[in-house]
């Protein structure tokens, strides 16, 4: 499931640097607020074998406000969408951030007036097509080729060498970690928006926002709408399109 957050500023820009960095601290806030513990333990352990955090955002959208060059436009009426494919952290989440009243969203301070959960599809063909709004992330073994670690920072964008194999891995990773089938699969990559990085904590995770199709259990296919594509999620990346 996801939660709609109905936001609203008088402010007309945010740094690159700030559209998605905040969201992270926005949400790990909430769900502490109401439930320390399930807090912690999604922050430090995670959830599953994998340690994996189910939890997804996207950027701040404002539809109406006006391009800046340089800069992310906000301004007026908008929303944020927060989501987690488990239950007890959505609606942990959606207590803490009712008792939101303004965020500060990398300084800028956006009203909230409202919160509003929203469904996702039933996708009962076991096929979906997914757009997202943010960058994918995967990040590679690192691995040079005699198979030593020759790097840490291995980014890999779309149509890259292994990517495809590194993005297969995560969706039965996100599948064992919710104990859901396994046999989820990448069907084709359909489109790849240019190279972008954002923010994240100190440092900057680069990816692309693409297409795909990916097929599976409707029940996966769901939690995948309301987590993310690509790792990172808790971070922003990989937030899928409404």
């Amino acid at each position: 499931m996801r939660l709609r957050l109905v936001v609203s500023t008088a402010a007309k820009e945010l740094p690159w640097r700030e559209v998605l960095r905040p969201g992270r601290a926005v949400a790990y806030s909430a769900i502490t607020e109401v439930d320390g513990a399930l807090g912690k333990r999604l922050h430090d352990v995670g959830f599953g074998v994998h340690g994996m955090a189910p939890l997804g955002y996207g950027a701040p959208v404002f539809p109406a406000a006006r391009r800046r060059r340089g800069s992310y436009a906000i301004g007026g009426p908008g929303t944020i969408e927060f989501g987690s494919p488990v239950s007890g952290v959505v609606e942990t989440l959606a207590r803490g951030l009712a008792g939101f009243r303004v965020l500060d969203w990398g300084g800028v301070a956006l009203r909230v007036s409202g919160i509003e959960p929203v469904e996702p599809p039933e996708f009962g063909s076991g096929r979906a097509r997914f757009r997202t709004v943010t960058p994918v992330v995967m990040k590679g073994a690192g691995r040079d080729e005699s198979g030593l670690r020759a790097t840490r920072q291995e980014w890999l964008l779309p149509g890259e060498a292994g990517w495809a194999e590194y993005f297969q891995g995560n969706l039965r990773r996100k599948a064992e970690t919710l104990g859901l089938d396994p046999r989820v699969s990448l069907e084709s990559v359909e489109w790849v928006g240019p190279k972008r990085s954002f923010a994240v904590g100190e440092g900057a995770k680069p990816g692309a926002a693409v297409e795909v199709e990916i097929a599976g259990a409707p029940e996966m296919l769901r939690a995948l709408w309301s987590w993310g594509l690509g790792q990172a999620n808790a971070a922003g990346m990989g937030w899928v399109g409404s």
